[in-house]
């Protein structure tokens, strides 16, 4: 059981805008007839009187607000740290940056799910983001229901994240300063490539490397609105997803052993394997086509490949996995047998995994997208040729 004093820990730096949004979704929330610590901690920047002003005006009527206004610029990575080592002072944490928005019910369900996680070595933080997108390929992404209120993932949340005391300290004592992350098969490449500005990048290779997981939640109780700012080139709701807006305040969690909703890096289904009769360590499930060959004997993926086709599944069912699941015929998936070299003359098709990320859009709305994409196109050429 976490200590009762479960802090919110905000982010800012210079985005004002966001800051207030999200300071006013924090009044909206409900909360536990407790004292709940509201801290506040700006990063130091040239242009953030307008935050600091902000900050200060700002009324918590559930407890001590306090402001921590940092003299030097620490950058993201190191803020972030700093924030997520006052778990130690507080037994636990929750962190929110600047460009989210809460659900109501944040703060309920992310006490139950750290007060159910706390004694569970295999969990190493709570994700209060669901993901709707796989963020390395762009493709649309659903967990698999399996009957729980949350999902597992080999993956730090970096958009909504708790942990307690005991979470992060395991982190803290795997990493670092100095470390470098080298690109391998085991992390998605985007992830070893991110900035080395980014901590989120060695959170999730120490939950890979130690064979860890974030405890994510069915529906969304932080939403992304990806404002612009240091790390984003422009404003987007690409990773805006659904809050929980329900009454419910008591959450059916699963072990993870009871659940058959448990992704890799890579949003691949762990459980995929044993479901198709394959042993771990014989089958790389690939259905997003982001991994490189392995050395296992057989490789379930999207791309093709010349080895020996043994099955083919379409891509229509979502999920994804269960097209395999329910074996869908199609040509979009392949299980291959790579001991075996074989010429495939299928050909990839865009245009079907187009239609079924999105799907549907009129003709109007794709001649219109089209004129919009050329235009943005040919402003970007003659803002680089007046460059010149």
């Amino acid at each position: 059981m976490i200590e009762t004093e479960l802090p919110i820990i905000v982010i800012a730096y210079n985005r004002p805008k966001s800051l207030k949004r999200l300071l006013e979704s924090l009044v909206r929330a409900k909360y536990p007839n407790e004292k709940i610590p509201l801290i506040i901690s700006i990063d130091k920047a040239d242009d953030n009187q307008e935050v600091v002003e902000i900050a200060r005006a700002f009324k918590w009527q559930h407890g001590i607000k306090t402001i921590n206004e940092e003299k030097t610029n620490l950058g993201l990575r190191r803020h972030v740290l700093q924030c997520g080592d006052l778990s130690q002072t507080y037994g636990s944490a929750i962190l929110l940056e600047d460009d989210l928005y809460v659900s109501p019910n944040f703060y309920t369900y992310t006490k139950a799910a750290l007060d159910f996680s706390d004694d569970k070595e295999y969990i190493a933080g709570v994700s209060l983001y669901n993901h709707l997108l796989n963020v390395h390929s762009l493709d649309a992404f659903l967990p698999i229901e399996d009957g729980y209120d949350n999902w597992y993932f080999q993956f730090a949340s970096s958009w909504g994240q708790a942990w307690t005391k005991k979470q992060w300290k395991g982190f803290r004592n795997w990493y670092t300063d100095g470390m470098v992350l080298k690109a391998s098969n085991i992390l998605p490449r985007n992830v070893t490539d991110w900035s080395n500005k980014s901590w989120l990048k060695y959170y999730i290779s120490y939950l890979v490397s130690e064979n860890k997981y974030f405890l994510f939640p069915k529906i969304g109780f932080s939403t992304n609105f990806s404002d612009l700012g240091t790390h984003v080139g422009h404003d987007s709701t690409a990773f805006q997803v659904p809050l929980d807006y329900s009454n419910k305040f008591h959450y059916n969690f699963s072990s993870l052993y009871e659940s058959n909703s448990i992704y890799d890096a890579f949003f691949e289904n762990i459980k995929l394997a044993k479901q198709l009769g394959f042993e771990t360590n014989e089958l790389c499930v690939d259905l997003y086509g982001l991994k490189k060959r392995e050395s296992k004997k057989y490789w379930l993926t999207s791309r093709i490949e010349n080895y020996k086709i043994i099955d083919s599944f379409g891509r229509s069912l979502k999920p994804i996995e269960t097209n395999i699941l329910e074996n869908i015929a199609g040509k979009d998936i392949f299980l291959y047998d790579t001991s075996v070299e074989e010429k495939n003359s299928n050909t990839y098709d865009r245009y079907r995994k187009l239609i079924y990320n999105i799907r549907f859009i009129s003709r109007q709305d794709s001649i219109r997208a089209c004129f919009i994409i050329h235009k943005q196109r040919i402003n970007a050429f003659l803002k680089e040729l007046f460059k010149l």
